[in-house]
């Protein structure tokens, strides 16, 4: 059954300095009914912080981070933000999570990677029992142990010194990999899936199954938000839009994360684009963009985006609707979010 969906403005990262004009593009995004507004972080401007200033001046757009690095801060003081932007948003706060790459996390963090399953679930935990506020709050680890296990011995179980406004605070986890979207499926409110293709929804929606029937699943398929990061590019040409977009993918699939560790390239490799990901990862980390960026198929990008002329992408968003998709997260200027709007809104 096709679904009205919603709309969401993700900021993206950072290039340098704050994304120009993005305050009054954030207005119109609220002005136009977009759903929600997202941050993001890596290894450069934080997400929480920019939220809260551009969030100030909003009245009803949720504000959700797309993604807090988990490495980033124990779990306790990633509790206690979401509490903080909650109360300060009147309960819009959305928090989205997420385990990052070895590169990012071992390199710029300096945590160790490993285990993010197990991580992931332990941290979730913790997050969980802090917004509860039932008592203090202990954890036996081993990855986020509380209280610290030998020390100076002073340390002592803790309660947190506010109430949250919501005690169930959503959580939507950064998500590519089976088991990881299960986990998703199984733990939080909503998956936040980079890349998704309608016509590949099988390989997302047997994971996401898996999760919803594990036992004390939070959510059911029914009532689980999955927002998915869907470039848009409205333009006469087709292939022009499909050409636009290649340094984007390019970058994903061919430099972020190792070689033997990409798990964005991994997607369209389930997807079946296995020896076409394999030359692109090869072009570019040989520092041959552009040859890296020609080899990715226009079927792919066209699968995974939403470009062309106007007629194509409202015949295209069809096929967006019949899935398990609820909120497209797009990016761009006040023209293009109205573009959107027209497009997906009506």
């Amino acid at each position: 059954m096709a679904r009205d969906l919603k709309l969401g403005l993700n900021t993206g990262y950072w290039a340098g300095g704050p994304p120009p004009g993005i305050a009054e593009t954030i207005a119109e995004a609220e002005r136009l009914g977009f759903d929600s507004v997202w941050t993001a972080e890596a290894y450069g401007s934080d997400c929480l912080t920019p939220l809260a200033w551009w969030g100030a001046s909003t009245e009803r757009i949720r504000l959700g981070t797309a993604i807090v690095q988990m490495s980033a801060r124990q779990p306790a003081a990633t509790a206690m933000a979401a509490m903080t932007m909650d109360h300060l948003s009147g309960g819009r706060f959305v928090l989205g999570l997420g385990v990052s790459g070895p590169q990012v996390v071992e390199g710029w963090y300096g945590m160790p990677f490993s285990k993010p399953l197990a991580r992931t679930r332990e941290y979730v935990g913790i997050l969980r029992d802090i917004w509860a506020r039932t008592g203090p709050v202990t954890s036996e680890g081993p990855h986020y142990p509380l209280p610290l296990p030998g020390g100076t011995g002073l340390a002592k179980p803790l309660k947190s010194s506010i109430h949250p406004l919501r005690e169930d605070i959503p959580i939507y986890l950064g998500a590519e990999g089976p088991k990881n979207i299960a986990l998703a499926a199984e733990l939080c409110d909503g998956w936040l899936a980079m890349l998704f293709s309608p016509h590949h929804q099988d390989l997302f929606r047997d994971a996401l199954a898996e999760g919803f029937a594990r036992p004390g699943a939070r959510r059911t398929a029914e009532d689980f938000e999955v927002a998915a990061t869907v470039p848009l590019i409205v333009c006469d040409d087709v292939q022009e839009g499909v050409d636009r977009m290649r340094p984007f993918y390019a970058l994903y699939f061919g430099g972020m994360g190792a070689k033997s560790v990409n798990f964005h390239a991994n997607v369209p490799i389930r997807m079946g684009y296995e020896a076409e990901m394999r030359d692109v990862q090869e072009l570019y980390l040989g520092g041959r963009k552009d040859e890296a960026a020609a080899r990715i198929p226009a079927e792919l990008i066209e699968k995974m985006s939403l470009v062309g002329p106007k007629e194509k992408i409202r015949d295209d968003l069809e096929a967006w609707r019949e899935t398990i998709v609820t909120t497209i997260l797009i990016s761009g200027d006040a023209a293009t979010l109205r573009d959107a709007a027209e497009l997906v809104l009506g």
